[in-house]
């Protein structure tokens, strides 16, 4: 039951979004750019950048953003429910490139505790290719789904089981992004 009066016909995000719009944009905006705009200069794919969203949402323990993100990173080109399984289990042994096991490494400590993002970790993430714009992604994508992990799970939002409505969340936010407000 959430903790204020959120529209009972929305899920997660959806719903505290509904609650208050003008808070709702910039941070659709934001997700649209971190998640699903093409990078510049061969940044990280929207389906690794959605892996590194899921994998964050696993560690903060919000099903919600876990399971929207991972259907989203499943429904892109190579993406697979087994693959975000695998990320979220164990990314060290994750069928990711070697690049993005470095970035989720980031990732992992910017959600535990973000000073302990030392420069090896960033000298790790360059020698297998990580570029400045992949590491600064890395980082704000980490960071922000901190930031919405909290907002989902701090006004206790529905979040249901069915993983249909998952599949087609997922299926959604992959193909048309983030700007638009959701219909279920």
């Amino acid at each position: 039951m959430p903790h204020i009066d959120l529209p009972s016909h929305l899920p997660g995000i959806a719903a505290a979004f509904a609650f208050r719009p003008e808070t709702a944009k910039p941070m659709r905006d934001l997700a649209h750019i971190l998640l699903f705009e093409p990078g510049a200069n061969g940044s990280l794919s929207s389906r690794d950048r959605e892996l590194i969203a899921s994998y964050v949402s696993s560690r903060n323990n919000c099903f919600f953003c876990k399971t929207s993100h991972g259907a989203a990173a499943a429904s892109h080109v190579g993406g697979s429910p087994e693959l975000v399984a695998s990320v979220c289990t164990d990314p060290a042994t994750a069928d990711v490139s070697d690049k993005l096991k470095a970035l989720l490494i980031i990732a992992a400590h910017v959600q535990g505790d973000p000073k302990t993002v030392s420069p090896e970790h960033i000298a790790a993430a360059r020698a297998e290719g990580a570029t400045d714009l992949e590491v600064h992604d890395t980082v704000l994508i980490a960071a922000a789904f901190c930031m919405y992990n909290r907002y989902v799970d701090g006004l206790a939002t529905l979040q249901p089981r069915e993983p249909e409505m998952y599949e087609a969340m997922g299926k959604q936010l992959a193909e048309h992004g983030y700007r638009q407000p959701a219909t279920h």
